[in-house]
């Protein structure tokens, strides 16, 4: 069994980063490489702080990982050396733990039982960081092997999207013996993991040696074709016995009601984030660049701590966040998010320690241009937000502040699928909320037709799209036989432990 009193002398210790001053300049990982024996050392020691709960949180579905990874079960293997068994009882449950041990914000740690007493000996076990040393391990040692499927079925099935709910719903239906193909409109595979997500957070190399994986099991891909345009969904309803709908919610928030958003300059934060990535991948220069321009993000999540990072290494001049919230605690109320639910606290990112300023309670009252067009700065007023039926209003309440701006991001969120003829071919009505609804079963109104991912959940955690790709699998694969052996780890109304 575990060591009980492991937390109680093993100090918790997350995994070094590389110096800011170098990493500034290169789009490698942020954290420092270390050789095979100190890694395992380090992470093995860091595993035996998990007491092993009797109720353990941290792989609750509510509170903890949607995909109900047995943490306790590998953090133990681990400890004992066991990487191979580690990596076994990891991938029972995550069909990419590459990708979630370095994207996913880890809400088992959060729910973990150590995140009760946080101090600089105890805080929750760094799960996270156990669970990527187990994935790199395996695909390291040769453990991760492609597992073609022993049957047949001789059903077809289209997944739209090559996100992680799409690949996670893919590579469920492979192993079950069905002939899968992956539609994806870009040209290449991967979706937000691609072209969203930073090179300094995951190298796109990780995301490709699970793509040569898949296809060594027999899935099948085609990039470039976007489906209801390049191929139809009268021809897909005859080519396939069921379609599983992963494309996302992709469709930005704008705020095109300011004053001068016409000007050049002013992009969305995707548009940033995708073009770089191109530019990574060797596509040429990025037609977006921060490189000598003052760069203001309008957003304080994730996706603009990435544009924040991205502007550091393509050289900005500088780099300011906006947030009209107020600032978050550094530590958790207890009244208002109590454990294990998740908490409402300040988050950083690396990227934050790069540089860049944050600016709390303030808006955007209008962008000011140049004699070209182009943004030259933005007008900004301390705000006050209060809520009226439910709805949001910003009320600006001080002076007003002009801030130079040359390069100014949207990363205000995301409203939900994008609307075309596919959805149309469909009949299908993305909800208020901007997603696809389902029936219990995970299918939509359009009969053989399922959705899952973000298209269903809205934008939300890797963890949840993995969740949700392999729960829809299970489904299609009960929908094309009667009976299915894939887990469902989620229901689709499955929602957070929140508190109301």
């Amino acid at each position: 069994m575990a060591d009980p009193q492991g937390f109680l002398h093993i100090v918790k210790k997350e995994a070094r980063k590389r110096p800011v001053a170098e990493r500034v300049h290169d789009w490698n990982e942020v954290y420092a490489p270390q050789s095979s024996a100190e890694r395992a050392a380090e992470v093995s020691e860091q595993a035996a702080r998990c007491m092993d709960c009797g109720i353990p949180f941290c792989h609750s579905g509510s509170a903890g990982c949607p995909l109900g990874n047995l943490i306790p079960e590998w953090n133990d293997l681990v400890r004992r050396g066991r990487w191979s068994a580690a990596s076994e009882r990891l991938h029972a449950t995550n069909n990419f733990p590459e990708f979630t041990g370095r994207v996913c914000p880890a809400p088992c740690e959060s729910a973990c039982v150590l995140s009760l007493a946080d101090t600089h000996t105890t805080g929750s076990v760094t799960i996270k960081r156990i669970e990527q040393a187990i994935a790199d391990v395996a695909w390291d040692s040769g453990t991760v092997v492609p597992k073609p499927p022993m049957i047949a079925t001789g059903r077809k099935v289209a997944v739209v999207g090559s996100g992680p709910a799409g690949l996670a719903a893919a590579q469920q239906l492979t192993r079950a013996g069905h002939d899968i193909t992956v539609y994806e409109r870009d040209d290449r595979l991967g979706g937000l993991l691609r072209y969203g997500i930073p090179e300094f957070k995951m190298e796109k190399a990780i995301l490709d040696q699970r793509l040569m994986q898949m296809r060594a099991e027999g899935t099948h891909f085609v990039t470039d074709c976007e489906v209801g345009v390049d191929l139809t969904v009268e021809q897909m309803s005859g080519n396939f016995d069921a379609v599983v709908l992963a494309i996302g919610a992709l469709r930005a928030r704008d705020n095109t009601t300011v004053e001068g958003r016409e000007l050049n300059g002013i992009h969305l934060a995707m548009e940033h984030l995708v073009t770089s990535n191109k530019e990574c991948e060797g596509d040429g220069p990025a037609d977006i660049t921060a490189k000598g321009k003052h760069v203001v993000i309008i957003g304080g999540g994730d996706t603009g701590a990435d544009c924040l990072g991205t502007a550091h290494r393509q050289g900005a001049l500088s780099v300011t966040l906006l947030d009209y919230n107020p600032e978050l605690p550094t530590e958790r109320d207890e009244a208002a998010t109590p454990w294990p639910a998740w908490p409402m606290v300040l988050r950083t990112s690396p990227a934050h320690a790069e540089g860049g300023v944050r600016r709390y309670q303030v808006a955007v009252q209008r962008f000011l241009g140049d004699a070209n067009g182009n943004v030259r700065s933005m007008v900004l007023a301390e705000v006050e937000v209060t809520r009226e039926d439910g709805k949001r209003i910003i009320t600006p309440v001080g002076e007003e502040i002009e801030l130079p701006c040359e390069l100014a991001l949207f990363a205000i969120g995301f409203e939900g699928v994008d609307l075309g003829p596919l959805l149309d071919d469909y009949g299908l009505s993305p909800t208020r909320r901007g997603a696809l609804s389902c029936g219990p079963d995970w299918q939509t109104t359009a009969p053989g037709v399922f959705v899952c991912g973000d298209a269903h959940r809205g934008a939300s955690l890797v963890v949840w799209a993995i969740a949700e790709g392999r729960s829809a699998a299970h489904a299609v694969d009960v929908y094309l036989t009667g009976a299915s052996d894939l887990p469902s780890p989620v229901h689709p109304t499955a929602l957070p432990l929140a508190v109301v």
